[in-house]
């Protein structure tokens, strides 16, 4: 139907199959099937024999049944995890035929997650995560561009469809599938329909540090619970959750997380949902340069007791990389942001804006910058 879209952890992928299994996680219809399907035909492989998925009847027996494809080649193994014996099966998969299968497992979890307990998988794979589509992705990125994945969100389907109405169908029936599919199949809970009024209630929270206590007395449920269900749904790659950076010098606030979106679309308020949009970006390039670079990377953000803000911080190895501030249209430097600076000079800082052809640099050394330009540097 639509010409495929080169992902940024192909290459990152086909060079790890070389040497090990291959694990990719990510939200699902984010594009996981349509990349391992495009690697079977790169091969030449037939995908009817190559792709098995735990979610068709007959893949799923064959599963269970351990009978696999002989001879050599990729294999992709889709939604295995939702299997309770996975890691035993794709564990004794590897010992026996590792020299000829390149093993691709695909999931729309946090695979690392839901791989503990059984039998050890450590040291026979490399994991890799993919997040929707964000701007330097797309062929002739552009300021419209950019418009496009601020009102239709970097899941494949609305984003191609570009229709308002379509992107709002796609988001309900996404967060149904999520609760009702995955969670459902992953996890012991009883209380579905009090889960989708927390997720319902959520967008409204974004870009503020998110009081799990006031959450469990609007849902009348414990604090544990609550707790709980956030995580759930982080493994489930529906949110994720950005935690304070705290510095010795600055008197930084310890606390509550911030979450966001990975469907930042479900965010009506359009300076949340840009917020929510550029912390996307980050949170991606930091999943890819933790994967194919190892690098103990973070996204973080700055409070203080005094309520300064800054959105993000960008942190490698435990020491600050980048200070990042989202604002629709301000072009002066906000001055939480040149607090930060201050105290960090040696530390990039930009402020990234919606409008359009900005790219300046201010006398306290803060970039000043269109997001479509600024944006575009990451993956």
């Amino acid at each position: 139907m639509t010409e495929y879209i080169s992902r940024y952890i192909e290459s990152g992928v086909v060079n790890d199959l070389e040497r090990k299994m291959v694990f990719v996680g990510g939200p699902r219809q984010c594009g996981k099937t349509t990349l391992a399907k495009h690697l079977c035909q790169e091969e030449g492989a037939d995908i009817g024999e190559r792709y098995l998925n735990w979610d068709d009847a007959k893949d799923r027996e064959n599963i269970i049944k351990e009978n696999f494809p002989s001879g050599r080649g990729v294999l992709i193994l889709d939604e295995i995890h939702k299997y309770r014996r996975w890691r035993q099966v794709v564990k004794g998969l590897y010992d026996k035929r590792g020299d000829e299968l390149r093993i691709l497992v695909t999931g729309s979890a946090r695979l690392d997650y839901y791989r503990r307990g059984g039998d050890s998988l450590q040291g026979r794979y490399h994991f890799h995560r993919l997040l929707p589509l964000t701007f330097a992705e797309i062929e002739g990125a552009s300021y419209e561009v950019l418009k496009d994945l601020l009102i239709y969100g970097g899941f494949p389907e609305p984003f191609l469809l570009k229709s308002e109405t379509e992107t709002r169908r796609w988001s309900r029936e996404y967060r149904s599938r999520v609760i009702l599919g995955d969670l459902a199949d992953l996890e012991q809970v009883q209380d579905l329909g009090t889960i989708e009024k927390m997720v319902l209630r959520l967008p409204d929270l974004v870009g503020a540090p998110l009081s799990l206590n006031s959450l469990r007395e609007d849902l009348q449920v414990s604090h544990q619970t609550v707790s709980r269900w956030m995580v759930m749904l982080e493994n489930l790659y529906m949110i994720f959750r950005v935690y304070p950076f705290g510095a010795p010098k600055i008197r930084a606030v310890k606390k509550e997380a911030k979450h966001y979106h990975l469907d930042w679309t479900v965010i009506s308020n359009m300076p949340a949902r840009f917020e929510n949009l550029v912390a996307c970006h980050l949170l991606k390039w930091c999943f890819f340069m933790q994967d194919t670079e190892g690098l103990d990377m973070e996204l973080r953000y700055f409070r203080d007791v005094d309520k300064r803000e800054v959105d993000f911080v960008i942190v490698i190895e435990g020491k600050p990389a980048h200070f990042v501030e989202c604002k629709t249209s301000q072009t002066d430097a906000s001055r939480s942001l040149r607090y930060l600076k201050a105290r960090f000079p040696a530390v990039p800082a930009t402020q990234t804006i919606l409008e359009k052809d900005v790219d300046v640099m201010t006398k306290d050394d803060i970039r000043i910058c269109s997001a479509h330009r600024f944006l575009n540097e990451f993956v």
